[in-house]
């Protein structure tokens, strides 16, 4: 066939077309995760976001669904690790039934101040790793909730005072601190947690101010006995495959921003725990220290978890809690 300039001209122009097509072929991700957008891990998540999409310069588009809109908290992990979405947040002790190892910053004054939390993360990262790396699945990156009080209805003195309360239980260790205390253990997440208070399903819980506040439980609840307990850690994941599906200078931003998110993220959770706390004292809750006995009584319940933790997570277990003290 004779070819023409016309003709050369058009095929020209369409072997150009696919090439710029291919160059800026936009991939597209989806992100569950469990808080509301107002939340500081949603606010960092929607931060890290903008920085992949900067640093891609739009190739690697990523959507996060906030306050459990996509999946609901317990289904997070299961959608990354079978593809459904392509990265997920996830509160890391919510699968310590899983894995033990999942569970070991929700155990109660193991760690309860950031040095500690920050130490024990890394006495747990590489075992962490490897699990994720087993179901397919990576870390980005990890970002501690601050400390963990008691939210209650009445003024409490010890633990006895929690006989018989109705104790929000989102994990497997916040159902073991109910039975251990004598309180009633009832299963909310927290895209929940503000009906379940204005039902009356549940009247007491722990978590941090941010949780306290992002939920308005100073409309329900009075009292907040800053125990700082533990500091459990949210984690966002990746799916493997999604991953290895992006080319290498895609992969690189990804990671970047995920290493900046996770500074970022434990340096807005210091400063937003001042800040929250201050705001449920403004909305009428009443922040107190926890009394001498109530303290010994929830560092005994904390004595106890831990060995119980121990028993379930065997030599592995027992090497990250060794590894942590030795830090």
């Amino acid at each position: 066939m004779k070819l023409t300039r016309r003709t050369v001209s058009i095929a020209t122009a369409l072997a150009l077309s696919g090439l710029a097509g291919s160059a800026f072929a936009q991939t597209k991700w989806d992100l569950p995760a469990a808080y509301p957008a107002t939340n500081f891990h949603t606010e960092n998540l929607m931060q890290f976001v903008a920085d992949v999409d900067k640093a891609t310069a739009g190739k690697l588009k990523i959507t996060v669904h906030a306050n459990a809109s996509l999946f609901k908290a317990p289904e997070i992990k299961r959608a990354v690790q079978g593809g459904q979405a392509q990265m997920g947040e996830i509160l890391l002790p919510n699968f310590q039934n899983e894995w033990q190892m999942f569970g070991i910053d929700g155990l109660p004054f193991l760690a309860d101040s950031y040095d500690a939390s920050a130490r024990l993360y890394k006495a747990q990262k590489p075992v962490l790793e490897k699990k994720l790396g087993e179901q397919g699945m990576m870390l980005l990156y990890a970002v501690a909730w601050p400390p963990q009080g008691i939210y209650v209805k009445k003024p409490i003195a010890s633990a006895a005072d929690l006989k018989g309360v109705k104790w929000r239980a989102y994990s497997p260790a916040t159902a073991r601190i109910a039975e251990l205390v004598g309180a009633q253990p009832v299963t909310v997440q927290a895209a929940e947690l503000s009906q379940a208070m204005a039902t009356g399903v549940i009247e007491s819980y722990m978590s941090s101010g941010a949780t306290g506040y992002d939920t308005k439980t100073y409309e329900h609840i009075k009292y907040w006995y800053d125990t700082q307990a533990w500091l459990p850690k949210n984690a966002v994941l990746v799916n493997k495959a999604a991953f290895d599906a992006l080319d290498k200078p895609t992969q690189a931003a990804l990671l970047k921003a995920g290493a900046d998110a996770e500074v970022r993220g434990w340096a807005a959770s210091k400063a937003k725990n001042t800040e929250y706390i201050e705001l449920l004292k403004k909305n009428g809750m009443t922040i107190l220290p926890p009394s001498p006995q109530l303290t010994s009584d929830m560092k005994k319940v904390g004595d106890t978890m831990l060995k119980e933790w121990l028993e379930k997570a065997g030599p592995e277990g027992q090497a990250v809690v060794d590894a942590y003290k030795k830090m």
